[in-house]
């Protein structure tokens, strides 16, 4: 990193802190206290651990650890299926093809010439789950181009249905007896692709988008789970068919039971947009104070209320963080001032602006699949 990204980056970490500290004097960012304690989850097995971050390797948050707003580089979530490509940015390239009128090429200094766009984006992976203490998260702030604007620079023509992303990440894979090479990639169709918060990013915290996070350049299409923001992206192609790779038609696809017009149907789809979800990730002690604290990741819809119930009692409204944005993750915590000594259960709820509340583990639909796991999450603790 140049000293002049360090720079940038440290004066974008210290203007949140600032503006946090001015707008909330009670819950500001989850950094610890001078003083204040974690308090461990009993239902955290001695086994998990947190694996450095290493080559072709998934790694996670100890969500318990989260010490700031913005997630560091380092500690946003990682997974890759293909690989991590090394890309030489003087000489990677993007291209428009397919339907478009305009077929387009860019080079990493013509996208940093246009129009820029910044936006703080927080999302999770699809597989993200109980089993890893919904660790597959992170939230950052993104600079970039606009994926419309290019788009409409392309000029797609009628009849386009999807638009398909393709990034430098090859393997070789074995298909009906036949060995192909294939890149990963996703698809989005027209309209979700015209959304204006799209984002072709190449900026993570005020750096040059690192290595294992995509570099040059990500495709974010906030709202969504991870698998849809392919990294180290290389193509934009518009066509008139569904695009049906690995990684919509037979991976990242939840298996459920749903009634389909009266009639019970194990039911397909890819994992698109995130689905309501809230988790408790921690619990902290000062002076005999308690404090349940958590996060909320949705598809960018507003909120109307976060909730924790413990033990037997009432739901009780958590207080938002108000640095939280529309995309970002939504921290939020509850004092708990006077807890009794034992053993506790500790569950949150989140509901949408709407009326939509986050589902109970047995009100989820009955699944094959682990993909999208957004039931209520209990957690153990004892005083």
């Amino acid at each position: 990193m140049s000293p002049e990204d360090k720079t940038r980056r440290n004066v974008l970490k210290g203007s949140m802190l600032a503006a946090g500290a001015a707008a909330a004097p009670s819950f500001v960012l989850p950094a610890l206290a001078q003083g204040e304690r974690l308090v461990p989850f009993t239902d955290v097995p001695d086994s998990f651990q947190v694996r450095p971050v290493q080559p072709d390797t998934t790694h996670w948050q100890d969500t318990r650890e989260i010490s700031e707003f913005v997630t560091d580089n380092d500690d946003f979530y990682l997974v890759q299926h293909y690989g991590q490509p090394e890309i030489d940015n003087d000489t990677w390239r993007l291209r428009v093809t397919g339907m478009v009128d305009n077929e387009l090429e860019f080079s990493l200094s013509d996208l940093m010439n246009r129009q820029t766009t910044e936006r703080q984006i927080g999302f999770e992976c699809g597989g993200n789950s109980q089993r890893l203490f919904h660790g597959l998260i992170g939230n950052a702030d993104w600079r970039g181009v606009s994926l419309a604007d290019i788009l409409r620079q392309a000029g797609i023509q009628e009849g386009a249905k999807e638009i398909v992303f393709f990034g430098a990440d090859l393997a070789t894979e074995e298909i009906r007896g036949r060995e192909v090479e294939k890149a990963f990639a996703r698809s989005l169709s027209v309209t979700d692709a015209m959304r204006e918060e799209n984002m072709l990013a190449f900026e993570m915290n005020g750096e040059p988008l690192p290595h294992y996070h995509g570099k040059p350049v990500r495709l974010l299409v906030p709202g969504w789970y991870g698998v849809a923001n392919v990294k180290w992206l290389t193509q934009i192609h518009v066509q008139s068919t569904r695009y049906m790779g690995r990684f919509m038609g037979r991976d990242y696809v939840t298996l459920k039971k749903e009634n389909v017009g009266g009639v019970d149907r194990w039911v397909e789809n890819s994992v698109t947009t995130m689905n309501l979800k809230s988790s408790i990730i921690r619990v902290t002690e000062l002076g005999g104070r308690y404090s349940i604290q958590g996060f909320v990741l949705n598809d960018g819809t507003p909120l109307r209320s976060v909730e924790v119930k413990i033990d037997d009692g009432p739901w009780l409204t958590a207080e938002m963080n108000p640095d939280n944005t529309q995309y970002s993750w939504k921290l939020f915590s509850l004092d708990w001032p006077n807890p009794t000594a034992g053993e506790h259960t500790l569950v949150s709820r989140v509901t949408d602006i709407n009326g939509n509340v986050q589902a109970t583990q047995e009100e989820l639909p009955e699944k094959v699949s682990y993909w999208e796991d957004f039931g209520q999450f209990t957690r153990t603790i004892t005083i």
